[in-house]
């Protein structure tokens, strides 16, 4: 159900833009629009992507965002998001060093321990399973995302939470991320098993298990390429996707060093510069 016109769709998709120019969070656009709803947001999410397209960005994949059950239940619903992954948000690792990344391309970055699907196939919706997934998938890789906050995470006057329908107008979070260690056959790895520990400054913060993504990390991939075909859209050959963190994020700083130890799969190391 659409609420907001096509007008208000476009101004809203340029105060993002602007916002992620100037490093300046914008107030909840549910607050101004109390009745928008989640296709409104993804309606401004795409009309934002096409100014990035016409300022000649590239596509490069999709993320999923919101898999965990209690992150759903605190946004009050009760299946993931999604945005789109852009060419400028790509960072890739190189094993043995510690990659650094400027912090000035972010307002307020957290970091997410996730794993990426790199297809080799096409993927169609609306009746994909996680079986085509896994038979699509050219290999499976671990992936850092950096989630971000155009639009403010809680509202500067009342500290109320924003909406679901703000963060998927904001790309569903998604700024950035982070690729380089190992590639293996999601047809030969037990995917729910890969693990990895990130730690910060040295310290673990976070631990977690890609089970944590419902149960399987392809799952939330199925479920996307099932989503975007009501959109006319599908997922592409040669896309990246991410399947959705198993981690809370971690907040970082100038100067913040991360290292995502995954194990057999390799690590990522970078610093925030």
């Amino acid at each position: 159900m659409f609420v907001l016109s096509e007008t208000q769709i476009q101004q809203l998709a340029i105060e993002l833009n602007y916002a992620e120019k100037s490093r300046t969070q914008i107030e909840h656009f549910s607050k101004r629009y109390a009745g928008m709803t989640i296709e409104d947001g993804y309606r401004i999410n795409r009309a934002w992507m096409q100014l990035k397209f016409a300022e000649g960005r590239t596509m490069i994949g999709h993320k999923i965002g919101l898999t965990s059950r209690a992150m759903q239940v605190s946004s009050q619903i009760d299946e993931p998001d999604y945005g789109t992954l852009l060419d400028d948000m790509r960072y890739t690792c190189t094993p043995g060093q510690v990659l650094e990344i400027p912090f000035a391309n972010f307002i307020a970055p957290r970091v997410e321990v996730e794993l990426a699907f790199i297809l080799k196939k096409e993927l169609r919706g609306p009746h994909v399973t996680v079986e085509q997934v896994l038979e699509a998938t050219d290999y499976v890789t671990p992936a850092v995302e950096i989630i971000d906050a155009r639009i403010e995470q809680f509202d500067r006057h009342s500290k109320v939470m924003r909406k679901v329908y703000d963060t998927i107008s904001d790309n569903a979070a998604n700024a950035g991320i982070v690729l380089g260690a190992a590639q293996v056959n999601p047809l030969t790895t037990d995917l729910p098993w890969c693990g990895a520990v990130l730690r910060q400054n040295g310290v673990v913060e976070e631990t977690g298990l890609a089970a944590g993504v419902q149960g399987h990390p392809a799952i939330g991939i199925a479920w996307l390429a099932n989503k975007l075909a009501p959109w006319g859209e599908h997922l592409q050959a040669g896309e990246i996707v991410l399947a959705g963190s198993f981690t809370k994020p971690a907040p970082a700083k100038v100067g913040d060093v991360f290292d995502v130890d995954y194990g057999p799969l390799g690590r990522l190391e970078f610093k925030f510069v």
